[in-house]
């Protein structure tokens, strides 16, 4: 049975219902400085997966296993203490007319839009991350994290809450032959 023909019993109505209770995407960015502790996790994840790839090429070797084990357990444990040291950021996408809104609000100067600019890069990025915050950031703190940041810090700010209002939820394929 095609795609199409499985959501035939589906009424136009429940699938309208069904668009309308769709939750808008969202973007969480971690952020840890703790240098020791993001290597110590690095190295665990590499370990684990190494030690998997020797488990799974002997499948009879206990030591193999044993190692795949202790590998996936110091994994484990550096993931929580990561998680645990890091402070979370979460952005939501803004519904289109706002987002268009927004941009209306920020426009470029005309030497930015000479240059093919959208919108004013110093100051849209700051009340974009402060409107799809879902931490209540206000405008004045997204700037100054901007201005204070390292330029990738302040990148990885900007594009959390950039990318998420682009993330695209649907599959434009076609699903049925050709």
């Amino acid at each position: 049975m095609a795609a199409g023909e499985a959501q035939g019993t589906v009424t136009w109505e429940q699938k309208m219902e069904r668009l309308r209770r769709r939750s808008l995407p969202e973007r969480v960015l971690q952020i840890c400085d703790d240098a020791a502790l993001r290597a110590e996790y690095d190295e665990a994840r590499r370990a684990a997966d190494r030690a998997r790839i020797l488990a799974e090429s002997d499948a009879d070797s206990r030591v193999f296993a044993e190692r795949a084990a202790e590998a996936s357990r110091r994994y484990d444990a550096a993931g929580e203490a990561l998680r645990a040291a890091s402070i979370y950021l979460t952005f939501r996408a803004l519904p289109r007319p706002v987002l268009e809104e927004l941009l209306h609000e920020h426009p470029p100067t005309d030497e930015q839009a000479a240059d093919g600019a959208a919108f004013n890069p110093d100051t849209f990025p700051a009340a974009l991350i402060s409107a799809s915050s879902t931490d209540g950031m206000t405008e004045a703190e997204a700037r100054e994290l901007l201005d204070a940041w390292s330029a990738p810090d302040a990148n990885a700010l900007w594009e959390a809450a950039w990318e998420v209002q682009q993330e695209a939820r649907t599959d434009r394929a076609y699903l049925g032959k050709g």
